[in-house]
């Protein structure tokens, strides 16, 4: 929780982005006073995202170094740097935060106490690899690899969640496909992977509605793709396919 409402508008108001020169840049959006935060990347920053907010103001960058950089803000203009070397080889392209509550406490949660908050977050890189990351101890280690996809990954979404107990994963690569991965298993070990769809073209991005449900699909063909996505208890994951918005230059 926060201390106090201020804080809570200025975390909401704060906007980062990423670029070739090797720096994060994010901005105070009220009076868009732009601020430059070196890395300490060698090579170019793909990929940034904010955390939970329940986690404070928590940064992860992923770059064409292989690292991926976890940037915390500790008071008065500080930020603390966490580096991961060597995350992805050839380069990472993407990073994405899990939900900040565990799977499962939604029905699991004793009445009146406090939910037990775990910082997980989810990458792709030039490996072809999906990694999972979780911080034990202050530090942070690689929880999980899974491999399907034959190309570079593009894009990774971890879906949201209330608490269920499924948690859901979404990749999509430069070989065409998006894979749907689901895990529900409290301690996290054991990730399945279902071919969602297999395009024409590369796949660049994917981004979940804030329900979970529907997944949005970008790629070389122009299109972006509605898919909604179904996961069911322990029955088989549905998938349809939904409208496609066409973009032209």
């Amino acid at each position: 929780a926060f201390k106090d409402e201020g804080y809570l508008f200025f975390f909401l108001l704060l906007l980062s982005f990423c670029c070739v020169t090797r720096f994060v840049f994010y901005f105070i959006c009220m009076n868009y006073v732009g601020l430059v935060f070196n890395c300490s990347c060698v090579s170019t920053v793909n990929s940034v995202c904010w955390g939970p907010y329940d986690f404070g103001l928590i940064l992860a960058c992923g770059s064409s170094d292989g690292a991926i950089s976890l940037l915390t803000f500790t008071g008065d203009q500080q930020w603390d740097v966490k580096k991961i070397s060597n995350a992805h080889t050839i380069g990472c392209n993407a990073v994405s935060w899990a939900p900040a509550v565990v799977p499962g406490s939604l029905i699991d949660q004793p009445s009146g106490q406090k939910p037990n908050y775990v910082k997980r977050f989810v990458s792709g890189g030039c490996d072809n690899l999906v990694k999972l990351w979780k911080e034990e101890d202050g530090q942070w280690k690689e929880d999980q690899k899974l491999e399907a996809h034959s190309d570079w990954v593009r894009d990774v979404g971890w879906a949201p969640s209330i608490g269920l107990p499924t948690s859901t994963i979404a990749s999509c690569s430069q070989d065409g496909r998006v894979f749907i991965w689901t895990c529900d298993d409290p301690a996290g070990n054991t990730w399945t992977a279902k071919l969602l769809h297999k395009f024409n073209d590369v796949v660049w991005h994917v981004s979940w509605s804030i329900t979970g449900n529907i997944l949005a699909v970008s790629g070389g063909d122009n299109k972006v793709q509605y898919l909604s996505v179904f996961v069911i208890g322990h029955l088989p994951t549905i998938y349809r396919l939904n409208n496609q918005l066409h973009v032209t230059d």
